[in-house]
């Protein structure tokens, strides 16, 4: 037996409508950049499918051994890309719930913002940022970089072919940005979203907004999620106490992650409830940006966990400049040939410098491969005993 998978996905589109709230984003409405049969007959919805089709992504699988915070700690219990991007979708969908919003697209966002994030997490974004504009190709923003490897580089080019609302709310989730409240940014279409990733690496520190509400309440659960994740493992690693918290930030919203997360997304429903924007209260917003300003003082920029930077940056300038002659010569045993642009698409290879695909090549690494490569460009291998 057979089902229609397009009259399921009618008739689940029909049943949203009916639940969600008028600001929510309905499946109905997803845009894809090219036309796709399997989109069409599916019986899931499209921004489902579009969590899946992220879920499956070699991109996805490499969040395993990417850093959040800290790196090169031999530590199980720390947090890793990969739970912090499960965190934000587990609270960006409870979010989602109580304002009946579309929980498919909030976790499909969730899922993906943080595919871009080269090895060794900010610092790693910093030092290719670096190296990207002194190769004239602009600079490197770890939100751009996940659109750019969903679109063309995942499945050896052919790319995903998500929605338009998808791929914007990864593009504009930049969590680092402390704010208030956020509204969506409606009437978006694909040259709006090339327009917005040209502006990301022509400028540091641009603000976009989001096309749809969820994604607005995926940028706050991306902060919701790791600022008081980050204090737990500052304390379990011995970074702080957690006497040090300030004051005013423990009366508004606690001293430990569950009750900070848990106060931040009370007031987040509360304040957000029937408006097309989503918001903390002015004192809660404040409390948060406290902590922020605590935690980039006491643990982001603690001397104790960049010892080992130098060495990280002089890597990724090693391995830039060694990938990129491999290139200019033509090396075909490189694994820039052997395991990232064998079977690639031509159309990619055609349209991309080659430090473009030098930089593509080192922000899908792992921290381990990262090191591994490393490893084998500055140590000698051994030769045969005979020739």
């Amino acid at each position: 037996m057979t089902i229609n998978g397009r009259e399921i996905q009618t008739r689940l589109n029909k049943e949203e409508e009916k639940r969600l709230s008028l600001v929510a984003a309905l499946s109905r409405q997803a845009i894809r950049e090219h036309e796709d049969l399997q989109a069409q007959e599916d019986h899931r919805q499209a921004f489902a499918l579009d969590a899946d089709r992220i879920l499956h992504s070699l991109a996805y699988t490499r969040y395993i051994d990417k850093t959040q915070v800290f790196s090169l700690i031999p530590n199980d219990h720390i947090t890793h890309r990969v739970l912090h991007v499960q965190l934000v979708s587990k609270i960006g969908r409870t979010i989602g719930r109580v304002l009946a919003l579309n929980e498919d697209l909030i976790e499909a966002i969730a899922l993906g913002h943080d595919l871009g994030h080269p090895p060794f997490g900010h610092d790693g974004e910093r030092y290719l940022s670096r190296l990207c504009e002194a190769h004239g190709i602009g600079l490197f923003s770890h939100t751009w970089q996940a659109v750019h490897a969903l679109r063309f580089l995942e499945k050896k080019g052919r790319g995903c072919n998500l929605t338009l609302q998808t791929l914007d709310g990864i593009l504009c989730h930049d969590g680092e940005l402390h704010l208030e409240a956020i509204a969506p940014q409606r009437n978006k279409d694909f040259s709006t979203l090339e327009q917005e990733m040209q502006q990301k690496r022509q400028k540091r520190g641009i603000m976009l907004y989001p096309m749809a509400l969820e994604g607005c309440v995926v940028r706050m659960a991306d902060v919701i999620s790791y600022i008081g994740r980050d204090v737990e493992d500052a304390i379990r690693l011995g970074l702080i106490e957690r006497e040090q918290l300030p004051q005013e930030v423990v009366e508004v919203l606690g001293n430990t992650n569950g009750k900070i997360v848990y106060r931040l997304v009370e007031d987040l429903i509360a304040q957000s409830q029937g408006k097309d924007e989503i918001r903390f209260s002015p004192r809660i917003s404040h409390a948060l940006l406290t902590l922020k300003q605590f935690n980039y003082k006491h643990i982001y920029k603690n001397k104790r966990i960049k010892t080992q930077s130098h060495k990280i940056e002089r890597l990724y300038t090693l391995l830039f400049e060694a990938f990129l002659q491999d290139l200019k010569d033509e090396r075909k045993d490189s694994v820039i040939f052997t395991e990232f642009l064998n079977g690639m698409q031509e159309s990619y290879i055609q349209n991309s410098k080659p430090a473009e695909i030098v930089r593509d090549f080192i922000a899908g690494m792992t921290d381990a491969y990262f090191l591994r490569m490393g490893r084998e460009l500055l140590i000698p291998s051994e030769l045969p005993s005979r020739f």
